[in-house]
């Protein structure tokens, strides 16, 4: 017999908003162990993040070369971001030295490097979440019809499919949770890299569990404040393009 799933199976995982950026050649100084990201994002001390090549026309892998000390797959972690020039500076460990970057590397146009959160992290706060998906309806109704006794029907068919979410974080007096940081994420005015993973059942391993994964567009923070009840925000969010939706099971 099959084991209805409850509320304790799921889970929200989340990727800041503002934690994703591309960059060249002539962004990376050698000089100076630095690279030079977009201005005015997100990117927080301490902050893992890994290095790609990708086509910046299709958002896919590309070909070329990362800068000589990055390696592609390894974790890496922030330890200076400037947001108003966009100045950042990375190491092996959290809060270690500067990783040494002895070339720029090699990534011609359409190819650029990314820098972006490495992976999704579970949001401790979280009282719920919810996600709708819905579909358009075109009229395909033809006049003309053969009349009578009774009206005749319209005819649909299914059209674009849409998605939208909310999830709601309890306050704490700690604002270094990722929490605090989804929900000041929704002020934020670059919100490339924010994504969420949604876990229906949460299990031990990716296999065995099932997930909605986004990148998405977080729209609204409600805050509610009553003598009865924890303070808790409700945020919203819209899905940027098509999520995955990984709803099979296997050991």
């Amino acid at each position: 017999m099959a084991t209805v799933l409850s509320g304790t199976s799921g889970a929200l995982y989340y990727k800041p908003a503002g934690t994703k950026a591309t960059f060249g050649e002539s962004a990376v100084d050698v000089a100076d162990d630095e690279i030079t990201v977009a201005a005015y994002l997100n990117f927080k001390v301490g902050d893992p993040v890994k290095f790609s090549v990708v086509n910046v026309n299709t958002g896919a892998a590309g070909s070329g070369t990362l800068p000589a000390g990055i390696s592609a797959g390894t974790t890496y972690y922030v330890i200076a971001y400037a947001a108003a020039t966009g100045v950042m500076q990375v190491s092996a460990t959290a809060g270690g030295s500067t990783i040494a970057i002895t070339d720029d590397g090699t990534a011609v146009s359409p190819n650029a490097f990314q820098v972006a959160y490495a992976d999704y992290e579970a949001v401790g706060q979280v009282q719920s979440w919810s996600f709708e998906v819905s579909r358009a309806e075109i009229d395909v109704t033809t006049i003309g019809q053969t009349i009578g006794q009774y009206a005749p029907f319209r005819a649909y068919i299914p059209g674009f499919a849409e998605g939208n979410g909310s999830a709601t974080v309890f306050v704490t007096d700690d604002d270094t949770t990722l929490a605090s940081r989804l929900v000041q994420d929704v002020l934020l005015n670059q919100q490339a890299g924010a994504a969420f993973k949604l876990y229906i059942d949460k299990q031990s391993t990716e296999n065995a569990s099932r997930s909605i994964a986004m990148e998405a567009t977080l729209l609204t923070a409600n805050f509610g404040v009553n003598p009865d009840d924890a303070q808790q925000i409700e945020v919203t969010f819209r899905p940027v393009s098509a999520p995955t939706f990984d709803f099979s099971k296997s050991a």
